[in-house]
């Protein structure tokens, strides 16, 4: 079996890989390959040889190594990055706001893109049709496409394993995918000036995390689900939040919680380059959305079902004005927001923001590989919380650090 090249191995053998799929893609998906690892995550896989060079690319654009930021439009907030425009908002259609996991904002704004012209296709992760829980990749072309898209998936995806494919087609696309996916593509773009072009408007959502496969089994054993048995799986929407939804061969639906799926099966197995991502939010996408939660008396969001509400942030002047024009052609309707809002509404991402230098600390201190961001203003963040939490990040990170290492060497 051939071994993964050496930089590529030190990046995923570091728990660093976020599954994007970009690493398979420079190598035509033939040198190495996605595939499902034992804890439930994408990883490469090596097919054949990969050329030196070809590794030390990969080492420069993989968000596992590296994300940065060489310039900016608008404020560059420490907790929120580049912001032009700050709203909330919704889709106008109401079938889509329905579908949609927050307000279907930013199925909306897509739909705008294909309707004007402006793309003619869009890049983005569907629900496997061989494996309800599982995810893939759907080049959207209608309407339906886009809704059949609509509704966060909480399970590992790997959208730029398809970029050679998407590379092929003559016309502009949009790409929807992950901060760190579209950290990656915009790296990859420093390199291949062409795929600015092919993706004239690229869009993301804040993540709280790429769950592993067993996340969603674990819902399902909950549930009293046999997979064997599964028909349909949808992580959430159909309302806001929306509940998890197993349906059976037999025509049986159980359900649960977007709290309890998220809270109690999802957020514990999340892979451990998310726990040090220090671009959640991204920050690097010309738009991204998220759920614009309203909070309790403490400051903690509710998820009580309700009318879907979208937080929206246009990073970009290109992603301000297809805000502007989506917003004048009726496609979404929006209000203003405030950083303070923002806060209040998704507090997590600020959080995990603030305590990620004591987090990639302890991986330094380990003397194991650890990505380099630049120009993120993680120091800047990192201020913003006082010591003792910082304290808590670092000893948490290293005993789950420790832990892990111990459990691999028995």
């Amino acid at each position: 079996m051939p071994a993964l090249p050496p930089k590529l191995k030190a990046i995923v053998e570091g728990g660093l890989c976020t599954g994007c799929g970009l690493c398979a893609a420079m190598t035509g998906n033939t040198a190495l390959r996605m595939v499902l690892s034992e804890e439930g995550f994408l990883r490469p896989e090596a097919q054949g040889d990969v050329a030196p060079e070809t590794d030390d690319l990969i080492a420069q654009v993989c968000p596992g190594a590296v994300v940065r930021i060489d310039e900016h439009d608008g404020h560059f907030d420490p907790d929120w990055g580049p912001i032009v425009e700050l709203s909330t908002g919704h889709a106008r259609d109401p079938e889509m706001r329905f579908q949609g996991s927050s307000g279907g904002a930013l199925s909306a704004l897509l739909q705008y893109l294909m309707d004007s012209g402006t793309v003619k296709g869009i890049a983005q992760t569907v629900v496997d049709p061989n494996d309800p829980i599982a995810n893939t990749g759907q080049l959207s072309r209608t309407k339906d496409d886009i809704l059949r898209a609509a509704g966060s998936r909480y399970a590992p995806s790997a959208p730029l394993e398809q970029l050679t494919e998407l590379l092929r087609t003559p016309e502009p696309l949009a790409f929807v995918g992950k901060p760190c996916d579209v950290a990656a593509l915009r790296a990859y773009a420093r390199h291949r000036p062409e795929l600015a072009e092919k993706f004239p408007v690229v869009l993301s959502f804040m993540c709280g995390g790429i769950p592993s496969r067993a996340g969603a089994l674990a819902i399902l054993d909950k549930m009293g689900v046999d997979p064997k048995e599964l028909t349909d799986f949808r992580y959430r929407g159909q309302g806001w939040p929306g509940k998890a939804r197993a349906v059976t061969q037999a025509g049986d639906t159980h359900e649960m919680t977007y709290a309890e799926a998220w809270g109690d099966f999802l957020s514990s197995r999340v892979q451990l380059r998310c726990k040090i991502c220090p671009d959640a939010t991204g920050m690097t996408a010309d738009i991204v959305c998220a759920d614009a939660w309203f909070g309790d008396e403490r400051g903690y969001p509710l998820f009580d079902e309700a009318e879907g509400r979208s937080l929206i942030i246009a990073r970009t002047v290109r992603g301000q004005a297809v805000l502007e024009a989506a917003r004048t052609a009726r496609f979404i309707e929006t209000e203003p927001a405030t950083l303070e809002d923002v806060g209040r509404m998704q507090p997590y991402q600020a959080r995990r923001r603030r305590l990620v230098l004591s987090r990639v600390a302890v991986l330094a201190l380990l003397g194991r590989f650890y990505p380099r961001y630049r120009g993120l203003r993680l120091v800047s963040a990192a201020r913003r919380t006082g010591p003792l939490a910082h304290l808590r990040s670092f000893a948490g990170m290293l005993r789950r650090s420790l832990t892990k290492r111990s459990a691999l060497s028995r």
